[in-house]
């Protein structure tokens, strides 16, 4: 899967060269899941975690070390003995010279554990820390496909808003001509075409606010899809009534297992660790056998020709059991073992407790969607009345049955509900997501 989404990110990236890059929801969470800093931390984390399991089963195989010294005596140790040994008067002593001026050993150690359930128990919970890792690669990628596929969405509303903005003021600027039209042939009161005239400041600056907010939501999409900010991207064109029925798809989901998630997984994970601790602690209180052997080389000469025949050589070695049995340590290991009990019991708090939240962040989002479903529908048809009402009050307008209050009035009333419709719909891509995070099915909302 990286190798796919290293190349469909390149292809993206090749595009974007020569033109703007049109990014698709499944272009960007692709794009992200490629470049994430965070997913590749992950994965050093899950490479990191090998090396671990592969460090602690090397306490399981031989371990051999080779050691090798040479030492000089510019004075050569001597000692004193009686010289009546060596045919000496009685009573007498003499100095005997012990040694040559230069000596060398070389050591082979092997040891091989047979018996050591602290290491077993260690290399059980190496291998569970690997798969624990692999596991915290996964949620990281959920929360990175959750991260854009909101912004995603947030960029699109926000744009949505600025369209509308735009499109009120092409309409003031046609109402600005007319009523412009009639002050100068005396028709229309000066204080009305000032009236239309702040309205149309009042738009442009507003327009001007949204362009900056979409300027930052499309830099904050390219952060979490780690893309370099000066990137020019552009999403496509999608209807609004496309965004609706994808979330209604959601609604419906079928119920899951809270056993199923990620998130708990994680926990239940992360117990299963806690558990090998405490074995490997217990492991303490048995005894370790363990197979030993070496062997030493001497060498001594009273000239630099060691290890040659001109050397004085002799070697040795052995082989040995060697069994160490804990007895008595203070209480240091009942200690530890106590610790692992209650990071045990904590831990069966939190996935009690965490549990009932994932429980209840499905349930919560699953109403939110229903919910946000009924508001979009009413907003919608909230948005096509306005639209309504202002055609009728333009059309009044020019036919001199209704004022430039009204008019006016009508406008605002449609903008209002042109991005009240635009919040909603913003509210149900977020619970969409929500549910689909909440019920493990986060990918679903690309693939």
């Amino acid at each position: 899967m990286k190798i796919v989404y290293a190349i469909g990110a390149a292809l993206l990236l090749a595009g974007s060269v020569s033109a703007q890059t049109v990014l698709s929801l499944e272009d960007a969470i692709s794009y992200a899941l490629a470049n994430s800093t965070v997913l590749e931390k992950a994965r050093l984390d899950i490479e990191q975690g090998q090396e671990v399991v592969a460090e602690t089963r090397a306490g399981a195989l031989p371990q051999v070390n080779v050691t090798s010294s040479v030492t000089g005596n510019p004075i050569v140790q001597q000692f004193v003995l009686p010289a009546e040994a060596f045919g000496g008067a009685p009573g007498e002593f003499m100095a005997i010279r012990a040694g040559q001026s230069w000596n060398a050993m070389t050591q082979v150690q092997l040891t091989q554990q047979l018996f050591n359930k602290q290491l077993f128990a260690g290399i059980k919970a190496a291998k569970g820390s690997a798969e624990y890792y692999q596991m915290m690669k996964d949620l990281s990628e959920q929360n990175v496909i959750q991260q854009v596929a909101v912004n995603y969405y947030m960029v699109i509303i926000n744009r949505e808003k600025l369209d509308v903005v735009a499109s009120n003021i092409a309409r003031i600027s046609e109402l600005e001509k007319i009523v412009r039209g009639q002050y100068e042939s005396g028709l229309a009161k000066k204080i009305d075409l000032d009236r239309i005239l702040v309205n149309k400041s009042n738009q442009e600056a507003q327009h001007e606010e949204l362009r900056r907010a979409l300027t930052h939501q499309e830099n904050l999409l390219k952060y979490y899809m780690d893309m370099p900010i000066d990137e020019e991207i552009a999403l496509p064109e999608l209807a609004l009534e496309e965004l609706e029925r994808s979330t209604q798809l959601a609604a419906t989901a079928s119920k899951h297992q809270v056993q199923d998630l990620l998130d708990y997984q994680v926990l239940k994970k992360q117990e299963e660790l806690l558990q090998y601790e405490r074995k490997a602690r217990r492991g303490e209180y048995f005894p370790t056998l363990s197979l030993d052997a070496n062997y030493v080389f001497n060498t001594q000469s009273n000239k630099l020709n060691l290890y040659s025949s001109n050397a004085l050589n002799f070697d040795m070695s052995a082989i040995s059991l060697r069994l160490s049995i804990p007895i008595f340590d203070g209480f240091a290991k009942r200690s530890r073992i106590r610790q692992s009990d209650i990071a045990l019991r904590k831990i069966g708090e939190d996935i009690r407790n965490t549990g009932n939240s994932l429980m209840m962040a499905s349930e919560n989002a699953a109403n939110q969607v229903r919910s946000s479903s009924k508001t979009v529908a009413n907003q919608k048809a909230n948005m096509h009345l306005a639209m309504d009402v202002f055609l009728s009050t333009q059309n009044n307008y020019r036919n001199g049955l209704a004022t430039l209050t009204d008019l006016l009035n009508a406008e605002s009333e449609l903008v209002v509900a042109q991005n009240s419709y635009n919040e909603a719909l913003l509210n149900f891509k977020i619970a969409e997501i929500d549910l689909a995070r909440s019920r493990g099915e986060i990918k679903s909302i690309y693939n």
